[in-house]
């Protein structure tokens, strides 16, 4: 008797992850050379796949193996993949891979853009739940990682998660794609691969460019890249979202803008650039008044720009502060500084 769709055969678990997703992408009616681009493999390796899982499901052949994703449920007839291949894209009319759809910001206040146009994010807590899938942008976040996160030590007494994660797909849902923008498995949730953009994430790009042209010598590349890093903050970081997650990460994140200002301003110094970064360095300062390498910097640039007396007036401000706020005396770093600078060094 010739095999049916419901005789019982082994099913989709059975198989590997990118054998899943091979199945996943032969289901969707997907060539092998398309299959290879979304998965970032050669065809050769697809093909592989194909028949180890033909030979796995006891399938005859391709159009088996699309009737067979149809009926294990990794494919759903008119409504494209339920669960997406690893990478797997939004299309647009053309075929053609499209960008990012949502953009997310967290370099400043919360802010999110559907196709270049500002969504409303719901309240406070609820925004707080998208911040953490955005800061953990790449893996799962589990439940109870969002309630320690967003609720801290006064959790809800109702399961609320889902309902914010529910909202925030509405809000963020891509009207042309059935895949949501957040998915979620047993272990939790997380942000569509390929469907969102998150501003952290383009900005440790830009400072890691930036440390790639310092070393290969190209140091006007190197300061233009820290420029476009730090043009991405607009305000601070995750500004008045509650729970111990955003409070956390803003402090990191006000501390690495600091650190790609001040490498910034290291590199204008090595190009000869001493009024910019005096500038730069005066701003950052006025920012962060009780910052003692800050302060040690901003004197070693005035000092080399000529201007001494500036210099030990920075240490004397910055005395006062940290003994009137902290009620400490100035840091090894700040001393050492301003003892090369009365030595002339």
């Amino acid at each position: 008797m010739p095999t049916t769709a419901t005789t019982a055969r082994p099913g989709a678990a059975e198989l590997g992850q990118q054998e899943r997703a091979v199945l996943h992408g032969v289901g969707c009616g997907l060539r092998d050379d398309e299959i290879a681009a979304a998965l970032a493999v050669s065809e050769d390796v697809v093909a592989g796949h194909l028949a180890r899982i033909l030979g796995k499901l006891g399938l005859r052949d391709r159009a088996a193996a699309i009737v067979h994703a149809f009926d294990c449920g990794l494919v759903s007839p008119g409504h494209g993949p339920r669960t997406p291949g690893p990478d797997q894209l939004p299309r647009g009319a053309d075929g053609r891979t499209a960008g990012p759809r949502v953009r997310i910001s967290v370099l400043g206040p919360l802010r999110a853009w559907h196709d270049g146009r500002a969504v409303d994010l719901g309240h406070l807590r609820q925004q707080a739940v998208l911040a953490a899938l955005a800061l953990h942008r790449g893996r799962t976040v589990s439940r109870q990682e969002l309630l320690d996160g967003v609720w801290g030590s006064e959790p809800p007494v109702t399961n609320v998660v889902p309902v914010h994660v529910y909202r925030l797909r509405k809000t963020l849902r891509l009207a042309d794609c059935p895949v949501p923008v957040i998915e979620h498995d047993r272990y939790g949730y997380r942000l569509a691969t390929g469907a969102t953009e998150v501003d952290l994430a383009r900005m440790e790009e830009l400072v890691a460019a930036a440390g790639t042209a310092h070393r290969a010598g190209d140091l006007p590349e190197a300061v233009r890249l820290c420029s476009r890093a730090l043009d991405l903050f607009g305000g601070e970081p995750l500004a008045g979202l509650p729970g111990p997650l955003a409070e956390l990460e803003r402090l990191r994140l006000v501390e690495r803008r600091i650190a790609v200002a001040q490498r910034r301003a290291e590199l204008r110094l090595q190009l000869g650039q001493c009024a910019r970064a005096v500038t730069e360095l005066i701003t950052l300062s006025a920012e962060q008044p009780l910052n003692e390498p800050v302060a040690a910097m901003l004197m070693g640039a005035l000092y080399r720009g000529g201007r001494q007396a500036d210099a030990l007036a920075v240490f004397d401000r910055t005395r006062r502060r940290l003994a009137e706020d902290l009620g400490v005396p100035p840091g090894p770093v700040l001393r050492r500084t301003r003892r090369l600078i009365l030595h002339g060094a």
